[in-house]
């Protein structure tokens, strides 16, 4: 199991921001994606997992094996916490709902609907749809928002687990997550800044 990227470019808006990206990430590997705000971490990972088209270069990784989650929960206001989990566990073919809800200490919160909890919980039932979904590749931008310190160890233990058990995972963060990982500075793959033709410098 790997993700293999290979010169890829991607763009924001149609503006190009990323160009000649390569990395290959492995099962029990975590790659900590770098730079500042801006500079194109978000748009990579939608480009990896398929929410846009790249510019260029290619993307290889098995089918169905990578869980992408970005700043929205993805939660169903409505439903209870162990609710949400197990339509989560439908969505993706798998069942139990047990280790996810004591691996983000969600359990006490189980009945409770997700309008009810705060921004801090309802951020870890939504880190905690990665451990019903089954894939090996977690892609996750800036997981830790609206996480306390405890909280943020409970996911760095989740993703530890996740790698022990032969799994991968992606991550936009600029925080240390208290686990071993490389790292990769997006800004070196900043793309070059577009020429104008003669047509748009007569406008410009």
């Amino acid at each position: 199991m790997e993700l293999a990227v290979s010169d890829l470019a991607c763009a924001r808006g149609g503006v190009p921001v990323l160009e000649g990206v390569n990395f290959t990430l492995a099962g029990g590997e975590a790659l900590l994606l770098r730079g500042p705000n801006g500079i194109g971490k978000t748009t990579l990972l939608r480009t990896l997992a398929g929410l846009q088209p790249a510019l260029a270069g290619s993307v290889s990784v098995p089918p169905e094996a990578m869980a992408y989650a970005a700043h929205a929960d993805g939660l169903k206001a409505t439903l209870s916490v162990a609710e949400n989990l197990r339509f989560w566990a439908r969505i993706f073919g798998t069942s139990g709902i047990d280790a996810a809800l004591e691996g983000f200490n969600l359990v006490e919160l189980a009945d409770r609907q997700a309008h009810n909890l705060s921004a801090g919980q309802k951020r870890r039932l939504g880190l905690a749809r990665l451990l019903v979904t089954g894939r090996p590749i977690w892609v996750l931008d800036e997981p830790t928002v609206s996480l306390d310190l405890a909280s943020v160890a409970l996911f760095g233990d989740a993703v530890r687990r996740h790698l022990d058990g032969g799994g991968a995972a992606l991550i936009a963060t600029h925080i240390d997550l208290g686990f071993t990982a490389r790292e990769l500075d997006v800004t070196a793959f900043r793309a070059a800044p577009r020429r104008l033709d003669a047509f748009d410098e007569a406008f410009a």
